[in-house]
């Protein structure tokens, strides 16, 4: 598309080097079956600057993507504005960020960093739904370190302030990491299987061989009796997934909370579950901003959330109440009861206090919960409790420590029972772990219909 548009600038003798398509190649293609539309910057052109028309140019194919309903994918190793364009540069990219916002939700937008990109072109990459860095050359910053010589960030590589492992592990953009080209190419792939074209679409289904009877017994072994113990919420999630498949997405980012994708009896469902083995899997600023945007990315294309309950509060100190945790934990809570998608809860162990009310509890209306017998839905852990309702008893107790366990087995039994809260409807049933899939998948077929309308708005106002 648009082959030999090229650049107008007659300052510093471009006129003398009017390279065909301005740096930018666009047009339109398939990923196994798959249609898209999709550009990739030429580092070798300018170095793959963003000028007037090369701006235009992919806004062009943005346009074209959001008509023709199908996803769009960008490949970006371009080296920021193109100064020598001057303010028409800002002017071809501020519409092609108008147009990104407006496709926002309505197809999806995948985009590969494989070289370095700076500037308004890394917040262009930045309004993707998925972002893959390339491991050995991709790099994202606003101001490289070319131009911040007087700042914190003098002396730093372009590695260090805006690498593979920066945008992985501290940042948050980058959902994966891929080592080469033909790695990013089969993750584009991965992630448009779990995708529908648009936002009116249903995600594809595929067939697999596991039965959807399929019992899950190794289940039962995997939650310790100890409930301090921590284990690998991922041994969980693999397990009752077709084919034991789990594409786990930010893995080293926010590691207390995992998301990913995975199928149920062909069905795509988006996972969200606290993992107990970080942190205990306590809810802090990270994981939060972290579920929130997945919650919505499924929610905007129409996949289940399936999320896995264990977790024991919110982290506190004062780091995480002076860095906005109330903000940022609420935009949790927000996520998921805007969700209109089908909401399906398992509860392994510990769902406590406001923590739990924000991993998609009843009250949010999520369509079904249930509990494993290790279940424990409480305002707080017994122990805790019972030191603030019966202090003065421990403190004139003549054997505190017999009186302290007499007493913490009482609230045990009258509030951290999972069959207490099924009775008051708020949980749908108690389950074996080994009926887990069974449970889910029955309840996946039957939602699969769910239409929710609400109230007309212009648009919520999340806690951002």
């Amino acid at each position: 598309m648009d082959t030999f548009v090229t650049h107008r600038n007659q300052e510093y003798n471009l006129h003398m080097h009017p390279f065909e398509g301005d740096g930018v190649v666009c047009g339109h293609g398939s990923i196994d079956g798959r249609r898209v539309f999709c550009f990739s910057q030429d580092f070798s052109v300018f170095g793959g600057s963003m000028g007037e028309m090369h701006a235009l140019k992919i806004s062009k194919v943005v346009e074209m993507a959001e008509r023709a309903r199908i996803p769009l994918v960008g490949i970006w190793d371009g080296g920021g504005q193109r100064a020598h364009d001057g303010v028409h540069s800002l002017a071809g990219t501020g519409e092609l960020l108008d147009r990104l916002v407006a496709c926002s939700g309505r197809i999806p937008i995948i985009s590969l960093v494989l070289g370095p990109v700076v500037g308004v072109s890394a917040l262009a990459a930045g309004l993707s739904d998925f972002v893959v860095l390339g491991s050995e050359h991709g790099q994202l910053f606003l101001s490289s370190p070319l131009e911040t010589e007087e700042t914190a960030t003098a002396g730093m590589t372009p590695t260090e302030l805006g690498g593979a492992d920066v945008h992985s592990s501290r940042s948050g953009i980058a959902c994966l990491i891929a080592d080469e080209e033909e790695d990013a190419a089969n993750i584009v792939a991965e992630l448009l299987s779990f995708l529908p074209d648009h936002c009116l679409a249903e995600p594809p289904e595929l067939s697999s061989p596991d039965d959807s009877e399929r019992e899950c017994p190794e289940l039962a072994s995997i939650v310790p009796d100890d409930p301090n113990r921590p284990y690998d919420i991922t041994h969980i999630v693999t397990a009752l997934a077709d084919d034991e498949q789990f594409v786990e997405l930010f893995p080293n980012y926010a590691a207390n909370i995992v998301v990913g994708f995975a199928r149920l009896a062909g069905c795509p469902v988006g996972i969200i579950a606290n993992q107990p083995k970080v942190l205990a899997g306590c809810l802090d600023i990270d994981a939060s901003i972290k579920a929130a945007r997945f919650i919505r990315t499924c929610d905007c294309f129409n996949i289940p959330l399936l999320t896995f309950v264990d977790v024991p509060g919110f982290l506190p100190g004062t780091v995480q109440e002076w860095g906005g945790i109330i903000r940022h934990g609420a935009k949790l809570l927000y996520a998921y009861a805007e969700a209109t998608v089908p909401k399906l809860t398992v509860v392994t162990r510990k769902a406590y206090g406001g923590a739990y009310l924000a991993m998609s509890c009843k009250h949010l209306r999520s369509d079904y919960n249930i509990a494993w017998p290790s279940g424990e839905l409480a305002v707080m852990g017994a122990e805790g409790a019972v030191a603030i309702i019966h202090r003065r008893e421990l403190k004139d107790a003549e054997d505190s420590a017999a009186t302290q366990a007499d007493l913490v087995a009482d609230y045990k039994r009258k509030f951290g029972d999972p069959y207490v809260a099924a009775k008051h409807g708020w949980l749908d049933d108690v389950i074996e772990p080994g009926e887990t899939r069974i449970r889910l998948i029955r309840a996946l077929r039957l939602l699969r219909s769910k239409r929710e309308l609400r109230p007309p708005r212009k648009h919520g106002n999340i806690p951002l």
